[in-house]
């Protein structure tokens, strides 16, 4: 554990700090500051010998936060990377880029503010990167086994690095012109630059790996040439079919999914040009939709130089303690303001959008009513329509699965009644040989989820392969018992 007091005397939460607002808006560079090294180690301190450490079950990765803590807390920096590493094949995304449902269950936040598990996860990664200790980690033995992951997002790479290290040849498959996936192209540079993609690749191409870009599943490779050119294949593809929200003047220009907005506003930050970006210099933004994708777009308009930033949310704006119908250690749901929020815009709640209008077939504002709440079903309250102006809408309303691409007709795989790759509890799909991790199977879900599910479906595709595994398998798919693989 850390020091034995140190919860009772450091009570106060401190986070990173982030850079000015009116200088950050100005480029794409990260939002958040270094945290100093004794404020970092002060923070770790806090975690306390709660004897039951819930973060752990917080964590679906399992991550051994508190001995990590202890170590950060000691100075140990070297060993607090390894620690991290043995549960986390990318502390420096999830250390960026997830919500932290581990600080939501740490056991200090019964009574005061939890520790910055996520800020001492990422300062750990960042020192290794460093230090120069984040290193390939070539197989001890070579296996005569082939696997494809279709996929470069934080479930396919996780798979991919956790496979190659048990010795089979891995290729991984990506339809865009660089890996990542959302990591790449979906994350704008001001959550998480580039670079820090780049250098994790660098460590898994030089552990063997290997990338395929530009190579559309379905398209230019059948799934079936797939399945016979390897032994296994996973299905890293993501859940990348937007929710559409069908009213009158959905199909007015303007009218925008988000993720067709994000993606070239990131190639134009990487310095390539695309002849889909969409500008929202000068005009007025609303964004259906109050997630991380919406806070994305919000940050992006606000650098590309929107005259107006309008996020409406269909329900009820959330509390800012926890609910008593969420006690601890759930993960509740809290009104947060995110680093784009600081930045600017209005966010309305209770707003149910009734219809698109435009002129010339173009869009030119969003008509909205008061959401009312009817036998608990939510239903736009008549009498309350106003219109917002809008030169640009953007919709960021969540996605509804992965996109089929020949995995029905070509694979044979089948879908589950949510609309995601079917599956049973060893991430198996009813195709023998083809497996299914991340939200491809899961559904919209954390990028944390993804790597636990990576690295999980890299244990069963390994023992479906040699009849057994050494790697560890921290989570199920299913609610049936993932056993000893």
């Amino acid at each position: 554990m850390a020091d034995p007091r140190g919860f009772l005397t450091i009570t106060e939460r401190v986070t990173p700090p982030r850079r000015p607002v009116p200088v950050r808006i100005l480029d794409y560079r990260e939002v958040h500051e270094r945290q100093q090294d004794d404020v970092l180690k002060e923070q770790a301190s806090r975690c306390m010998d709660c004897g039951i450490p819930f973060c752990h079950q917080g964590c679906p990765l399992g991550n051994l936060i508190p001995e990590w803590n202890d170590l950060t807390w000691q100075g140990r920096r070297a060993e607090a990377a390894d620690r991290l590493h043995e549960t986390n094949n990318f502390p420096e995304f999830t250390g960026r880029l997830c919500p932290a449902p581990c600080e939501s269950s740490c056991v200090l936040g019964i009574n005061q503010p939890a520790v910055t598990i996520k800020q001492v996860e990422v300062s750990i990664a960042e020192q290794a990167f460093e230090d120069g200790s984040v290193v390939p980690i070539p197989a001890e033995r070579h296996t005569d086994q082939t696997v494809a992951i279709v996929g470069s997002g934080p479930a396919g790479l996780a798979a991919a690095q956790q496979l190659t290290r048990a010795g089979h040849t891995v290729a991984v498959y990506e339809r865009d012109d660089a890996i990542g996936g959302l990591l790449r192209y979906g994350i704008p540079d001001f959550k998480m630059e580039k670079h820090v993609l780049e250098r994790r690749l660098e460590q898994m191409r030089a552990e063997g790996t290997r990338f395929r870009t530009n190579v559309e599943l379905g398209r230019d490779i059948s799934w079936e040439q797939l399945r016979r050119r390897y032994d296994a294949v996973v299905v890293a593809t993501g859940a990348t079919m937007p929710r559409d929200l069908p009213i009158p003047g959905r199909e007015l220009d303007g009218v925008e999914f988000a993720m067709d907005y994000l993606v070239p506003s990131n190639r134009a930050v990487a310095g390539q040009s695309d002849p889909g970006l969409i500008n929202a210099e000068g005009k007025h933004v609303v964004i259906l939709g109050g997630g991380d994708t919406g806070a994305d777009c919000i940050g992006t308009a606000h650098r590309q130089g929107a005259a107006s930033v309008t996020t409406l949310a269909i329900g009820k704006q959330p509390p800012g303690e926890r609910p008593v119908h969420q006690p601890w250690p759930m993960f509740p749901t809290l009104f947060e303001v995110a680093s784009a929020h600081e930045e600017g815009g209005e966010r309305t709640y209770l707003a149910s959008t009734v219809e698109f209008l435009g002129e010339d077939g173009r869009v030119t504002g969003v008509m909205v009513s008061e959401t009312e709440f009817v036998d608990g079903a939510r239903r736009p309250q008549a009498g309350t329509e106003r219109v917002i102006p809008a030169d640009l809408v953007l919709l960021a309303l969540g996605f509804t699965g992965p996109e089929p691409a020949g995995l029905d007709e070509q694979a044979g795989i089948d879908f589950d009644d949510r609309g995601n790759v079917a599956r049973d509890g060893y991430y198996m799909t009813n195709t023998p040989g083809v497996f299914a991790a991340g939200d491809a199977g899961r559904g919209q879900s954390l990028i944390v989820w993804a790597i636990a599910e990576g690295r999980s479906c890299a244990a069963a595709v390994d023992k479906y392969l040699m009849g057994e595994t050494r790697l560890p398998a921290p989570v199920a798919p299913t609610d049936q018992p993932i056993g000893m693989i």
